[in-house]
């Protein structure tokens, strides 16, 4: 059983991000009907579902109806949105059944390098984080991109601080560098990654937790071994045509399983994986 398991239900964004690949496949938005089908192949396999691989999920028209087929079958569910159209689509989130937890990439915005100030951007999110958090759902405001541009990322601080009514800058970290800003409400900062490419540098990889704590599923079907590989270019099989236990007894999966056991991975792409470098052993 794995610990997440992400279903993308839309490969389509309306940003475009600089720290993000992007995807060459065609766009497509996963039909209620589809998303149903893959979910109940995906009983007892994980407890969560992450409605995210690329894309951005508040964007699908069915948003609403998916997460109450996610909750029918007993999923929790957790989203990952550039928080642009996080207002618009309060409503319906504060209404959804099993909706366990939103992550913000509050790193959208310099990633878009949009003019002028953050302010109403980070105010509207952290406003509709503060709403979602009172209600009972775990927020995450991201700034996943330490060594980029350090003097916004204090200015999206400042205009947190001002729109919560507390000095973010002041409350202690955790152990994982995550702050504390309330009930359920929290800032997490992490350093940028290098995606995987397989024209990226190799970044001698040694570990991964792919297709041991989670595996992705792509809005084709494709199964992925992990929430990285954006482009599908490790599929395993597809979740329409196989059952999840019989795409993970293929010979392709056991040995990228294995080889990252031994910490040798056996994939080409898991070597050029930026993020996957903190799991590396001194």
């Amino acid at each position: 059983m794995f610990k997440r398991i992400y279903v993308e239900i839309t490969n389509v964004c309306n940003l475009h991000c600089r720290f993000c690949p992007g995807t060459r496949r065609p766009h497509r938005f996963m039909s209620v009907e589809e998303f149903s089908f893959l979910a109940r192949q995906l009983q007892g396999q994980a407890k969560y579902l992450y409605l995210h691989v690329l894309g951005e999920p508040l964007l699908h028209p069915a948003l609403p109806e998916i997460l109450a087929a996610a909750a029918q079958l007993g999923f929790r569910t957790c989203l990952t949105t550039n928080g642009t159209l996080l207002p618009q689509a309060l409503p319906d989130l504060l209404t959804a059944p099993g909706l366990h937890k939103i992550s913000v990439s509050l790193h959208s915005f310099e990633g878009n390098d949009l003019p002028g100030s953050p302010e109403a951007y980070v105010t509207a999110a952290a406003q509709s984080c503060r709403t979602l958090a009172d209600s009972g759902v775990i927020c995450a405001l991201r700034l996943w991109n330490d060594g980029g541009r350090q003097r916004q990322n204090r200015e999206i601080e400042d205009h947190l601080s001002r729109t919560l009514g507390l000095d973010v800058t002041a409350i202690a970290p955790d152990v994982r560098g995550n702050r504390k800003l309330g009930q359920r409400l929290y800032l997490e900062r992490e350093r940028e990654f290098q995606w995987p490419h397989p024209q990226a540098p190799l970044c001698h990889t040694q570990f991964c937790l792919g297709l041991r704590q989670q595996a992705a599923v792509l809005c084709d079907g494709t199964v992925v071994p992990c929430c990285l590989d954006a482009e599908g270019h490790i599929p395993l099989g597809n979740l329409f045509h196989q059952t999840l236990p019989e795409i993970l007894s293929s010979p392709r999966a056991q040995a990228l399983r294995e080889g990252f056991s031994h910490r040798r991975p056996a994939e080409e792409l898991c070597r050029r994986c930026g993020y996957a470098t903190r799991f590396n052993k001194d």
